[in-house]
């Protein structure tokens, strides 16, 4: 990536993830945050099955393309594939002078690889962790934890999916009626 293009993506580092500003008052996630996170799962849970390069240039460029279009979510109002043809967009321009890391874009964009498959499943997980988080804090999060929660296939991934028990805020009535035990 070239020096204006660096530039570009270090925004990400300061650009807060829409879903969470919908349902969280104060600061929230940022994209980078995001993809961090997605690579700490894939440094500690990647597959030896799965080329794990690949899984974390995966999980470093699948968000990139937000440096130039946002954060765009369903609630939005934009259609899938205009989402993607804007992503699309913002990734040739961004990896105009590294087609290794467009080709990598595209791989997770189209669900290529089984390792862009298996990344798809560390972006909900990681969605579903920090909607844990937020859940502590008296956040709605149970949106994105139903929409989480069937795209992740993997028995050691879901291993790691919060608990229902988990996700009630401290003070809060559980479902079932009583009160969370503190831990």
């Amino acid at each position: 990536m070239n020096r204006d293009a660096l530039r570009r993506a270090y925004a990400l580092k300061h650009t807060d993830r829409a879903g969470w500003l919908r349902v969280r008052d104060g600061s929230v996630e940022s994209v980078a945050a995001h993809s961090w996170g997605m690579a700490l799962l894939a440094l500690t849970r990647c597959p030896a099955s799965l080329d794990r390069l690949a899984v974390l240039e995966l999980c470093l460029v699948h968000d990139l393309p937000e440096a130039l279009v946002g954060d765009i979510t369903p609630h939005d109002g934009v259609e899938k594939a205009e989402k993607h043809r804007r992503e699309a967009e913002a990734a040739l321009e961004l990896f105009a002078d590294s087609p290794a890391l467009l080709r990598r874009w595209h791989e997770y964009a189209d669900q290529q690889t089984a390792e862009a498959r298996w990344v798809r499943q560390l972006d909900k997980l990681d969605m579903a962790l920090q909607a844990e988080q937020y859940a502590t804090d008296g956040a709605a999060t149970e949106e994105f934890l139903r929409s989480a929660r069937p795209a992740i296939l993997d028995p050691d991934l879901l291993e790691l999916f919060p608990e229902a028990s988990e996700r009630t805020p401290r003070g809060h009535a559980s479902p079932t009626g009583s009160a969370p035990s503190d831990r």
